[in-house]
């Protein structure tokens, strides 16, 4: 039997005034739905500019409560269309207290959770350590109206532990809203195209190698030193691409998928049967040099 469900990506770009990407993500969503889409997914940070290109305390102001205004009103949209929303968001959490966390409301309005992003990078032009606490919540999963989710960002994405453990968790598929892209500055275009095959390479390793389709959301568009390169895509269980996003334009794409390919992914290629979990105990550490 077939488990259908049709799943929305809104690539955007984003501006420094947050309503009006809030805007903009509400009237995406709504085109997302009027197209069928049943979970809809938007990108990392999607009220704002990227802002973590720079150290700067004022944008610590960007940050709201989560369940707070923007979830409220994701919730309200969420309930009024019939679909799933996953919204990544600044949350502050307590005075001097911050995470890059996704909220996930389901298709009565109803809000599931969040997830806190795990891993936090420190690189030229994403000083995210500047701004975000590491999560504290594990790894989750949510169990919507038409899939069980599980929710990465970003920077988790090239961690396949973090990608293998949601999926023990039952996810049906892997979510990522992101924010990368190239820097301008960069002289020569192999090093861009590395960069950006690399990203989606490992990504879709994790599809391979848990059985499960992911889904992969990122911004488009100039932003300071970054060209956000897009390429938003979905990958089923053999790391097949359904759908590949153009590097530089605002895409709104539905994507139908079957969550019942897993079990014959898993059964043809038995990774999760043959798992030698009692080798495993050596990953836990930072490096193995004893």
């Amino acid at each position: 039997m077939s488990k259908k469900v049709k799943i929305g990506l809104v690539q955007m770009s984003c501006e420094a005034d947050v309503a009006t990407n809030v805007d903009k993500a509400e009237a995406r969503i709504r085109e997302a739905a009027a197209q069928g889409a049943q979970i809809v997914c938007l990108q990392e940070l999607f009220t704002s500019l990227y802002f973590c290109d720079v150290e700067d305390h004022h944008n610590f102001s960007l940050a709201e409560a989560i369940p707070g205004p923007t979830t409220d009103r994701m919730a309200a949209l969420a309930g009024e269309l019939g679909v799933v929303i996953v919204a990544s968001l600044f949350e502050k959490r307590a005075q001097g207290l911050y995470h890059n966390t996704t909220a996930v409301l389901d298709a009565d309005g109803t809000y599931l959770g969040k997830y806190r992003k795990m891993h936090i990078p420190d690189d030229p032009g994403y000083y995210e350590k500047f701004y975000f606490t590491p999560g504290d919540l594990g790894y989750k999963v949510f169990d919507t109206k038409f899939a069980r989710v599980g929710v990465l960002i970003c920077w988790d994405q090239w961690y396949p532990e973090a990608a293998r453990i949601t999926a023990l968790m039952g996810a049906e598929l892997l979510v990522y809203p992101t924010a990368i892209g190239w820097d301008t500055n960069e002289v020569d275009p192999a090093q861009n195209t590395e960069q950006y095959n690399a990203w989606q390479t490992i990504q879709r390793s994790h599809a391979i190698a848990n059985g499960v389709h992911v889904v992969s959301v990122n911004r488009v568009g100039r932003e300071a030193d970054q060209q956000f390169w897009g390429g938003s895509f979905v990958a089923n269980p053999f790391g097949s691409l359904l759908y590949l996003a153009p590097h530089d334009q605002e895409v709104v794409h539905v994507q139908e998928i079957d969550l019942a390919q897993t079990d014959k992914y898993r059964t043809t290629w038995p990774y999760l049967r043959d798992r030698r979990i009692d080798s495993y105990q050596p990953i836990t550490k930072r490096y193995i040099d004893e």
